[in-house]
């Protein structure tokens, strides 16, 4: 039993391993992506190792977040040829700052146990000035630890805490949960719960509702459970994480202790395992009609699954503010069972066009599109 058990865990960590490498061993070529007719991808910055999630600054620059590097990077198109023309790097030695987010000239960065700022960042790319930390009071475990922040039409900043194992019941109510709190750190509170992992999260632009992905158990089996894209139009749900799974899968352990509670169904069940991350509403107006408020999301892909999924791009589509379809927009980074790039978030730019990263590969891509 013990030799079982250990060699799970070896494979899991040699999967591990094979899967989150920053250094691609096959090149990723950006005219290996498929797309719809009409769309092209082109790469925006090649030399931001590691790369997370994304904001935008108020002169346009990009910030970019990384986990294992412990770097933020500031990605510059100082002549806006949609490339970049420099890569600076404004932090390093973090504790996983994957998260960044933008308000009022400051840049927000997210560790695994608090939230720090960088005030006036844009003017000071190169010198950047010591970080005020905002709030040192997250828990400090690293076991989905890291995270994806964003401000929200409340004006208040969103953090979550992801659960500190695959499944568990921690009584610790702020795990397993999105928080949200005040620009300097005050009135932190928890906003949703049952929330195993997000790492990806926006607000409909009509109805102001925050919807957000969620990473679905392991070790169930190869197709299930699902991972999410749920939709919290009010606080205080509760979205399953660890009693239930997708719509109606009960967890064999702590299944029969959420049978009286009020859970809520995602709106769309997403594929087993394929590391949904990163998602945006397309608010641009460079895509075709159809794309607007429809939602992007950035598969990371599949890590213990026999025939990897994931590793793209891939689009809901919403009818009357409801989620009604799921498929595929981009793909390519995953060809021949080998993984060329492992998508993390998508960031639409002012111009319309769609970013995306890569924290395999180290760059970042922009989509666009040209009738």
């Amino acid at each position: 039993m013990m030799v079982q058990i250990y060699c799970r865990f070896l494979v899991t960590a040699l999967l591990i391993l094979a899967t989150t490498s920053s250094c691609s061993s096959v090149e990723l070529r950006p005219d290996s992506i498929k797309l719809p007719p009409g769309f092209n991808i082109s790469v925006y910055a090649s030399d931001v190792p590691g790369a997370r999630s994304m904001t935008i600054g108020a002169r346009g620059t990009l910030f970019v977040g990384s986990r294992g590097e412990g770097k933020v990077y500031a990605v510059i198109d100082r002549n806006g040829d949609h490339k970049a023309d420099e890569v600076v790097t404004i932090a390093s030695g973090l504790k996983s700052p994957n998260g960044v987010a933008f308000l009022n000239g400051a840049l927000y960065v997210a560790e695994i146990n608090r939230v720090i700022r960088f005030d006036n960042i844009e003017t000071r790319l190169k010198s950047p000035p010591v970080p005020v930390t905002i709030n040192s009071s997250f828990p400090d475990k690293s076991h989905h630890g890291w995270k994806f922040i964003r401000f929200g039409p409340d004006g208040r900043l969103y953090v979550p805490v992801g659960a500190p194992c695959n499944v568990c019941e921690e009584k610790d109510p702020r795990f397993a949960s999105i928080m949200r709190m005040l620009p300097d750190g005050s009135k932190l509170e928890i906003f949703a719960g049952g929330v195993r992992n997000t790492v990806g999260f926006d607000w409909h632009p009509q109805t102001g509702e925050l919807w957000f992905t969620d990473n679905g158990r392991d070790w169930l089996g190869d197709n299930q459970p699902p991972d999410e894209l749920n939709r919290a139009p009010t606080a205080g749900l509760h979205f399953g994480f660890p009693y239930r799974h997708g719509r109606d899968i009960s967890d064999p352990e702590f299944g029969k202790r959420g049978r009286n509670r009020d859970l809520v169904a995602p709106e769309m069940e997403l594929g087993p395992h394929v590391a949904s991350l990163g998602m945006r509403f397309y608010s641009g107006s460079m895509f075709p009609q159809e794309y607007r408020n429809q939602i992007f999301i950035a598969e990371h892909g599949s890590w213990n699954r026999s025939t990897p999924d994931g590793y793209r791009i891939t689009l809901v589509r919403l009818k009357n503010s409801r989620a009604v379809s799921y498929e595929t927009f981009a793909s390519g980074w995953l060809r021949d069972g080998a993984a060329r790039g492992r998508p993390v978030d998508v960031q639409v730019m002012p111009d319309g066009s769609l970013l995306v990263s890569d924290d395999k590969a180290g760059a970042i891509y922009r989509i666009s599109y040209h009738k």
